[in-house]
């Protein structure tokens, strides 16, 4: 069981390839074809909605750098997911992403925490003491701990070098911890 007592006054951010929907290893998601949910993730995010003020989807998007896919191919694949969200009634208060190469000098990419502070100049409510990061890669860690957040790892295939506070098998496992 997870001992932070948590509240509607909590905020969530979520990574989304190999959180919430399954990662192309080696590759990308670059249209609404390849975007495929893991198990259970509209379930628990419909879930998870009930209890967090807000969530949010902050991801790492090279692809668009490299060429792969385009900004507009990003946003509706990420239309496409909340759309399916909302259906069972979930919801993401707004993804955001950094579409920068991996080595670039000015990237907002995660471990960085730009898109967490572009996220409470958004939602200034935000208190990063009362937030959790769940990811699948050392970054999403990194990234929550950057800005002094509960870290939440979910297993796969990825190697682990930094330890989260909690790790589990999936989204909706660390769910059904919440409501414990």
């Amino acid at each position: 069981m997870i001992s932070w007592d948590i509240d509607s006054s909590w905020t969530l951010f979520l990574d989304r390839d190999g959180v919430i929907n399954k990662r192309i290893m080696g590759g990308y998601v670059t249209c609404i074809e390849e975007f495929q949910f893991e198990d259970s993730v509209p379930e628990a995010i419909a879930q998870l909605s009930s209890i967090f003020s807000h969530l949010f989807v902050v991801t790492n998007q090279q692809g668009i750098a490299k060429g792969v896919m385009s900004e507009s191919n990003l946003l509706e694949i990420h239309r496409y997911m909340i759309k399916e969200i909302e259906k069972m009634n979930g919801r993401i208060s707004k993804c955001y992403y950094a579409p920068e190469l991996k080595n670039d000098p000015f990237s907002t990419r995660k471990p960085q925490p730009t898109m967490g502070l572009k996220a409470k100049e958004e939602f200034p409510a935000i208190s990063f003491e009362k937030s959790i990061m769940v990811g699948d890669t050392d970054s999403d860690i990194l990234f929550g701990k950057n800005l002094g957040m509960k870290t939440v790892r979910i297993k796969t295939e990825e190697p682990v070098n930094t330890e989260a506070d909690y790790t589990f098998n999936s989204l909706i496992e660390f769910s059904k911890h919440i409501f414990l």
